[in-house]
């Protein structure tokens, strides 16, 4: 009897020894700064997260997977929870908040940067300047010469969402919309045909890849004029700064995991000093301005 007891103490404690071992190795696969995550990322913005998760995955133990899509093909799989985290240019609603608290899971919302929408002619349109109440009132159908037709990354991109809602329209205009499956179909297409507007995110400008840098050279960035305003303004970051360019939006990083995983981490990254100092470089306005750092010697050799 007493083996029998002996032999099931020490099954007992051999079993719980495996199940905390289990645990701590189950934990050890993902913490804010070691493990592996897909990221959500809206196609417009694709660029500057590209640099983000260069440098994060550079600097710590950590694979961060980038799955770029349209906004609302985010906002979709996102739903499905095949992934807990994401970057949108804009918040969640109150219904995609009532479903991820309907899980028990509280999303985190983290603004990281603020970006803005470009609008881009061909080079030989002399005109460099637009007016944001032409744009709108060619979106509502009405009739004018001053724009022949307005180009989009895709149907369900952010950009569309943006200028639909600006317009107060529910769906764009079936004649004289383009809209192909990148920003980089848009800058191709408006490098090759006169009179056509194109919608793109600043990010892809201000940091091309190979195949856009052969287009740029055929291309216009457009002042644009506010609603109510006098004044034009490009898509600089000093404009962003102050205020002053019409089609500005925020950024931000969506965290629906439901623990403290490496989306958290990897907004804390955005969201601090080296992720702001990336966005700063990028032409983009981070959320904090990051300070400078000054050595000052008291001698000098």
């Amino acid at each position: 009897m007493k083996k029998v007891m002996l032999l099931f103490l020490v099954f007992f404690f051999l079993g719980i020894g495996l199940f905390i071992s289990c645990k701590q190795k189950s934990n050890d696969k993902e913490s804010i700064i070691k493990g592996k995550v897909t990221l959500l990322v809206d196609e417009t913005v694709k660029p500057i997260i590209e640099d983000q998760v260069a440098v994060f995955e550079s600097t710590y133990d950590a694979t961060i997977v980038l799955s770029p899509k349209s906004e609302k093909e985010v906002i979709q799989t996102f739903l499905k929870d095949t992934t807990g985290v994401a970057v949108l240019s804009r918040e969640l609603n109150a219904e995609e908040i009532k479903f991820f608290e309907q899980m028990k899971i509280k999303p985190k919302t983290t603004k990281f940067a603020t970006d803005a929408i470009a609008l881009i002619s061909n080079k030989k349109d002399a005109d460099t300047l637009i007016a944001l109440k032409d744009v709108l009132g060619f979106l509502k159908g009405e009739s004018q010469t001053k724009i022949k037709g307005l180009v989009f990354d895709n149907p369900n991109s952010s950009t569309v969402r943006y200028f639909t809602d600006l317009a107060g329209v529910k769906e764009v205009p079936k004649e004289g919309v383009y809209s192909f499956k990148t920003n980089e179909d848009v800058v191709k297409f408006v490098s090759e045909n006169n009179g056509m507007i194109g919608v793109i995110g600043v990010n892809w400008l201000l940091q091309p890849t190979a195949k856009i840098k052969d287009y740029l050279t055929n291309i216009n960035v457009l002042s644009v004029q506010g609603l109510n305003k006098n004044s034009y303004f490009a898509p600089t970051q000093n404009n962003l700064a102050e205020g002053t360019y019409p089609l500005a939006r925020d950024l931000f990083i969506i965290n629906c995991q439901g623990y403290s995983g490496l989306g958290m981490g990897f907004a804390s990254f955005l969201a601090g000093e080296i992720g702001q100092r990336i966005i700063l470089k990028s032409g983009m306005l981070p959320k904090d301005i990051p300070g400078r750092k000054l050595l000052i010697k008291s001698r000098i050799k």
